[in-house]
């Protein structure tokens, strides 16, 4: 039934708790850049100028493991970039207090220098061939380098690892790297922020869960470094980059793991298209526009990689039809047809054993957002995958303006019962940025 006025359920979706404006961070990420050149051309003139570099050949090491760190850098799931090995010999260096022994005195500054030319030295055959790197990341990477020498250089005379108090030099290195990675994940989080427009307070959990692995091992790791080059010197270093490189094959791996099943599950979306069932660059189209609505209602990366492969497969069950739907529009069929349809596609995505949570988006996407029957109202992703499937069903590839606002207009008209008011007042929120292309285009 179509009414004039939305109403609000008592069964609110859990998006209208995150119903507040996206406020703009763009100013994150060239403060980091910006930030990071500064450090780097100060220190490299103040020590190239006044200091100078001591000790060369530990200069060397460090500057090597670092360039070679650069070199071989990994893509992270989610648009990441990461560097373990380089990090963790970076960081070990402005955590150098004595080798064998041996005093060691470098200055922070001195840090900064050297491993801003080893950056530079990795970046550059990426560069050449084409693959330039992601600024924010570089600049983050020596900007938490920078802030880990400024804060331990001018202690490391104080330090005595043969008295009582040795523990409390553990403890410094522990707590700084602990609030190094703290501030690092909160800066990745404005910066991501800013280009997917989403919530911060989201992307800063999503942020930390993402990276308090790799984060707590590239940690440790520098500090086991700069202990057992105090016991041992400089020949243990390539020891212990070992784990770093056995932790980045398997980030490498568990990166390319994700990227085949997001690759099968566009290839399996398609298929509906070739079959003639629904019109080219619908699935496609419906995700884009299910993961804008899914930002803008501050769900999670993991929420937001579930809506996708969901979005993608939500007419896979019109494979089992014996008379296509005209145009593929699941809208216009009647709801045993549609109820049909979803049934199918769930049951043809649980035979992959690994996206029951997909399954139960696309089953529940035909329902009304107040629910139907026991079970109580479907999720968000369905009912976002519901209004994004209406939506692309009435408009497809449409850039008519006037037909966007009428649709809209039908959508809003039967939010009483079908559409959750919230997720439509969503796309339409999403619709409106410039930077939007939800065609394609």
């Amino acid at each position: 039934m179509m009414n004039s006025a939305p109403t609000v359920s008592p069964h609110r979706s859990r998006g209208a708790r995150h119903g507040r404006q996206w406020r703009a961070v763009g100013w994150t990420r060239p403060l980091l850049i910006g930030a990071a050149l500064v450090s780097a051309a100060g220190s490299l003139l103040w020590t190239a100028a006044v200091s100078g570099f001591e000790q060369p050949r530990v200069t060397l090491a460090f500057g090597v493991l670092v360039a070679l760190g650069e070199f071989a850098r990994i893509a992270l799931p989610g648009g990441r970039e990461a560097a373990p090995i380089a990090s963790a010999s970076a960081m070990s260096y402005a955590f150098l207090f004595t080798i064998a022994g041996d005093p060691v005195p470098h200055s922070g500054v001195q840090v900064v220098a050297v491993v801003a030319v080893g950056m530079a030295l990795g970046e550059l055959p990426h560069v050449m061939v084409g693959r330039p790197p992601h600024w924010g990341d570089l600049a983050r990477r020596l900007l938490n380098v920078a802030i880990i020498a400024l804060l331990f250089r001018p202690l490391v005379a104080l330090i005595d690892l043969e008295g009582p108090l040795w523990w409390m030099t553990l403890l410094l290195m522990a707590v700084i790297v602990v609030g190094v990675w703290a501030a690092d994940s909160v800066a990745a989080a404005a910066i991501r922020a800013d280009r997917l427009r989403t919530r911060f307070g989201v992307t800063v959990r999503d942020e930390m869960r993402a990276q308090v692995a790799i984060g707590m091992a590239v940690g440790a790791s520098a500090i086991l470094m700069a202990l057992s080059v105090h016991v041992m010197g400089l020949t243990t270093l390539l020891v212990f980059t070992a784990p770093l490189l056995v932790t980045q094959v398997a980030f490498r791996r568990y990166a390319q793991i994700r990227l085949t099943y997001l690759q099968t599950v566009r290839a399996l979306s398609r298929v509906t298209e070739v079959g003639g069932y629904v019109e080219t660059g619908h699935s496609h189209r419906v995700s884009r526009l299910a993961q804008g609505i899914g930002r803008e209602l501050g769900m999670s990366e993991s929420e937001l990689l579930e809506l996708e492969y969901a979005a993608l497969m939500h007419d896979i069950g019109q494979l089992s039809l014996r008379d296509p739907i005209p145009s593929g529009a699941t809208v216009l069929a009647s709801p045993r047809e549609q109820r049909s349809i979803a049934e199918l596609g769930a049951a043809i995505v649980r035979e992959t054993g690994v996206l029951d949570g997909v399954a139960e988006l696309v089953r529940r996407q035909c329902e009304p957002y107040t629910g139907d029957g026991e079970a109580g109202p479907p999720p968000l992703g369905s009912r976002i995958i519901k209004v994004a499937n209406a939506f692309d069903d009435l408009v497809g590839g449409s850039a008519d303006r006037d037909r966007v606002e009428a649709v809209l207009q039908r959508l809003r008209m039967d939010t009483g019962h079908e559409y959750d008011p919230v997720v439509v007042e969503a796309l339409a929120t999403v619709l409106q940025r410039p930077d939007f292309h939800w065609r394609g285009d």
